[in-house]
C-alpha cells in the first residue's frame, strides 16, 4: 500500500491480513485457512505554514508576539537576541507567555514576550525560532530595534586663547537642546532619527572672539 501524497485525513489505524491455506501435509484432508494480521496506527505530521511576529515598543520596553500557524502537533517557540558582534543567546523562559490554540485538525502557536533594552544597547535583533521537531523544520523571523536616541554623550572642547578647555558635556537622551557653559549643540532633523538616514550634528558658541576651534 502506497499513499501519496499523504493527507490529514489519511491518519488512522490501518490493518493488514494475510490468508494461507494449510493441510497439514495430508493431501486427503481438506486444506484450512489460516488467517494472521498486523495492525499500525498512522500519524499525519504537518510543518508550521507560517510565521508572524507583531510588536509593542514605548520607549526601552518592547512586546512582542510571535505567532506559528496550521501545526501539527503544535510547533515550539524560542526567542533569542544576536549581539552586534553576532553572539546570539537564548532569552529566558521568565518573561514569556504561550498560548496553544486548535484550529480544525491542526494548532496555532502563539508566544509573547516582554524585553527591555539595556541603557547601552543602540541596536538589538530579536528572533523568534519556530521549531517543530516531528517534522525537522525550523523557522526564523527577525526583528531589529534601534535605539531612537543617540546614547553616547557629545563632548564638545573650545580653544579661546590657551590650552582646550571642556566647556560641556552633553547627552540628548532626553531629546532636549541642551546648553552648559557658552556652548550649544543643535540636530538636523533632529535627535531622533530613523536607522539607516542621516543626521547633522551642529555647535555652536555664540559670542566668543576669537572664533574657536570646534573637536568633535
Amino acid at each position: 500500500l502506497e499513499i501519496h501524497p499523504t493527507q490529514l485525513s489519511d491518519e488512522g489505524e490501518y490493518k493488514c491480513r494475510i490468508v494461507v491455506w494449510d493441510n497439514t501435509g495430508n493431501s486427503t484432508e481438506p486444506s484450512v485457512p489460516i488467517s494472521k494480521e498486523a495492525r499500525m496506527m498512522l500519524k499525519v505530521n504537518v510543518p508550521p505554514e507560517k510565521v508572524e511576529i507583531t510588536h509593542l515598543t514605548s520607549g526601552r520596553n518592547l512586546s512582542l508576539r510571535c505567532k506559528s500557524e496550521g501545526a501539527k502537533p503544535p510547533a515550539d517557540i524560542l526567542w533569542t537576541k544576536t549581539s552586534p558582534d553576532g553572539v546570539e543567546t537564548e532569552i529566558p523562559d521568565l518573561s514569556k507567555t504561550r498560548e496553544i490554540e486548535p484550529a480544525g485538525e491542526l494548532y496555532d502557536t502563539a508566544e509573547q514576550i516582554f524585553y527591555q533594552l539595556e541603557e547601552n544597547e543602540m541596536i538589538a535583533k530579536i528572533s523568534c525560532v519556530v521549531r517543530h521537531h516531528n517534522t525537522n523544520t525550523s523557522i526564523y523571523k527577525n526583528i531589529t530595534f534601534v535605539s531612537p536616541a543617540i546614547q553616547n554623550a557629545l563632548k564638545v572642547t573650545i580653544q579661546r586663547f590657551a590650552e582646550p578647555v571642556l566647556y560641556s558635556s552633553i547627552e540628548n537622551q532626553d531629546g532636549q537642546d541642551n546648553k552648559a557653559g557658552l556652548v550649544k549643540i543643535s540636530a538636523d532633523p533632529g535627535f531622533k532619527v530613523p536607522y539607516n538616514t542621516s543626521v547633522t550634528l551642529k555647535a555652536a558658541a555664540p559670542g566668543v572672539f576669537p572664533e574657536p576651534r570646534y573637536l568633535w
